[in-house]
């Protein structure tokens, strides 16, 4: 016999409701009355497990962060290559936000307009978090591999964050119609081909 899928609390229920209508009702404010509607449940019921709706967005940017930060380990144990690990976890970026479309209107703020600042500070975090770690890989591929970016690290960091950013931003306003990986061979052959280049050593007399 087959197993039946684990069933969703209800904490769960409520954060997957909400990420549906970011989704459905794009451009459109979210409100708990029509959140508690979408899950079948009363709006007291809702805040038995949420204080506020700024704590069940704040519950979908942890999720975001755990689903990415986590992949983003195992990038980094799986792959040694400075290069590859950077186009690894941009990718992985890309196509978690292209899957997660009512999510990735969190990652470009444009929901977060009008709520608390809070919010807005902790999604921007999560990009300067993924910018850091991109940095300690190009810092990292000098000593590793002999190999350093051909832009000074933070600009060349910087460089690949705002691709992501740029990339899901123009997701997000088309309604979801210009894909975040749509060029992505394309692009990334610039991108990458152009990212780091070989550590000149002269030779000792």
């Amino acid at each position: 016999m087959t197993q039946a899928p684990p069933q969703l609390s209800r904490r769960e229920q409520i954060l997957q409701a909400l990420a549906l209508m970011l989704e459905e009702d794009s451009g459109k404010r979210i409100t708990t009355a029509a959140l508690a509607r979408q899950v079948g449940v009363s709006e007291a019921a809702l805040y038995r497990h949420f204080p506020s709706k700024a704590r069940m967005f704040e519950g979908l940017i942890e999720f975001i962060e755990d689903s990415l930060f986590e992949r983003i380990r195992r990038i980094l144990d799986d792959e040694p290559s400075a290069l590859a690990r950077c186009e690894t976890i941009v990718q992985l970026v890309l196509v978690f936000a292209e899957k997660n479309p009512g999510l990735s209107r969190l990652m470009d703020g444009d929901v977060l307009t009008g709520e608390t600042a809070r919010l807005r500070t902790r999604m921007s975090q999560l990009f300067e978090r993924l910018e850091t770690q991109l940095k300690q890989i190009l810092r990292e591929a000098e000593l590793r591999e002999g190999l350093r970016p051909q832009l000074p690290v933070s600009a060349a960091a910087n460089l690949l964050s705002s691709f992501v950013e740029g990339r899901i931003s123009q997701y997000v306003r088309s309604d979801f119609r210009h894909r975040p990986t749509a060029h992505w061979e394309d692009q990334w052959r610039l991108l990458g081909g152009g990212l780091l280049t070989t550590t000149h050593q002269t030779t000792p007399i």
